[in-house]
């Protein structure tokens, strides 16, 4: 028996809770941050996108190391990889305070000063991400295991991402700095009483630790990848511009983004259950493709709002979280199993994840360096009201989602379920 179908819900609940700060710190640094500069310190957008371009792309390209380092960490001891996770949580924190309250309040020293603790806070949250991730799969199981841990990691992460998106809000900044510090610690100390790999899952050697390209020769790898990518960008376009949008297109309150934010996450985590039950009864690659169909339906909807439409946001907010949890879930359980069914589990996992991690953040770079940029070019800033630009406005967020997400399901059902790939 695997250790995954020996784990209690109290162990699975010590393992996963570390996903709350890990996303907690995820929203505030896609989706507050840029607004925050460019409303705050007047940033123009252009430059913003190209900071935000530039810091994300160097840091996804480390990630791979960060995940051959992790491969090697772990051929020591699991304790000394928590203890290289405790003190990447320490720098985390401490960048993660500075970017909302920078010493520096303008011109190129802001600029410069933000990008150097962009880089520090991105490395030191891939160094304990993929680390996570990669306990996780090393736990071991079979597909509907690995959703099940995937969906405690998830699920509290959308718990801290709910807390994100309504702290700030409700209390300020400084109160949303201080609880996450607060959860990181609680984090890292349930991860450490948590379950453990057992012995025998770390059969590698130190040579094979050090593989980092192998991930690259496994076919499946590439496929999923390639899947992964764009459904991501998909879903990284809207976070990063989902302000912008209820702010000008909508004209919402902003008394009332608490609830939008919270009832997307809040109905995220509880599409969860559901989508579990999904995989028992359609597989891991047909679950995942019907939540892409519904984000199409739902942003294709919501490309028909307009302003003072606040109300109806509320309605895509909930049928558009349903559809993340299914791209929280299904992804990382695809990966899990076919790291398992390469034979790499216990050699080389970390590479995998480090991989994942650096497409995870090239799809955000992207979505951020090209959609903000672009809508500046078709003269749309924070605040403006002019119909063209509020029509590129819509485009961005609501039709090129569309665009991507029709074009990941058509390459998902290619090649996991027309060919039969999908033996989940």
């Amino acid at each position: 028996m695997s250790t995954a179908t020996q784990l209690s819900n109290a162990q699975a609940w010590r393992y996963g809770v570390m996903g709350l700060p890990l996303a907690f710190v995820a929203l505030p640094l896609y989706v507050l941050l840029p607004n925050h500069y460019a409303r705050e310190f007047g940033v123009p957008l252009a430059t913003l996108g190209a900071l935000l371009l530039a810091t994300r792309l160097a840091d996804a390209l480390i990630d791979p190391l960060l995940g051959r380092a992790s491969d090697w960490l772990y051929r020591r001891a699991s304790s000394v990889l928590l203890a290289w996770a405790a003190a990447a949580c320490v720098l985390m924190g401490a960048g993660f305070a500075l970017l909302f309250f920078p010493p520096l309040r303008g011109g190129n020293g802001l600029l410069f000063l933000g990008a150097v603790l962009l880089m520090l806070t991105y490395a030191s949250f891939s160094a304990v991400t993929l680390s996570h991730q990669a306990w996780g799969a090393l736990l071991g199981g079979d597909a509907l295991n690995q959703s099940r841990l995937v969906a405690w990691r998830e699920g509290l992460g959308l718990v801290g991402v709910l807390l994100a998106s309504v702290v700030p809000v409700l209390w300020g900044l400084e109160a949303m700095v201080g609880l996450f510090w607060l959860a990181l610690g609680l984090g890292w100390l349930a991860w450490r009483a948590g379950p453990r790999p057992a012995d025998h899952a770390l059969t590698g050697t130190a040579a094979e630790a050090g593989k980092l390209w192998q991930p690259w020769q496994r076919a499946p790898f590439r496929r999923l990848l390639a899947v992964f990518m764009l459904n991501g960008i998909a879903s990284a376009v809207p976070a990063t511009l989902v302000l912008f949008f209820l702010q000008d297109r909508l004209q919402a309150p902003t008394r009332m983004e608490p609830l939008f934010l919270g009832s997307y996450f809040l109905s995220a985590a509880l599409s969860m259950p559901l989508w579990l039950a999904a995989v028992r009864r359609f597989g891991l690659a047909r679950s995942w493709l019907g939540g892409m169909a519904l984000a199409v339906v739902v942003f294709a909807w919501a490309a028909m709002l307009d302003t003072g439409d606040a109300w109806l946001f509320i309605a895509i907010c909930i049928f558009s979280g349903a559809a993340l949890g299914a791209d929280l879930v299904m992804p990382g359980a695809m990966l899990a199993g076919l790291i398992t069914r390469a034979g790499d589990l216990g050699r080389t996992q970390g590479a995998y994840y480090g991989w994942w991690n650096f497409a995870t953040k090239l799809n955000l770079a992207l979505a951020a360096g090209l959609a903000l940029p672009l809508l500046g070019l078709y003269g749309y800033a924070p605040g403006a009201r002019e119909p063209q630009a509020l029509q590129a406005l819509t485009a961005a967020y609501c039709l090129l989602p569309c665009a991507l997400k029709l074009a990941a399901g058509g390459l998902l059902y290619s090649f996991f379920i027309h060919r039969n790939k999908d033996s989940i």
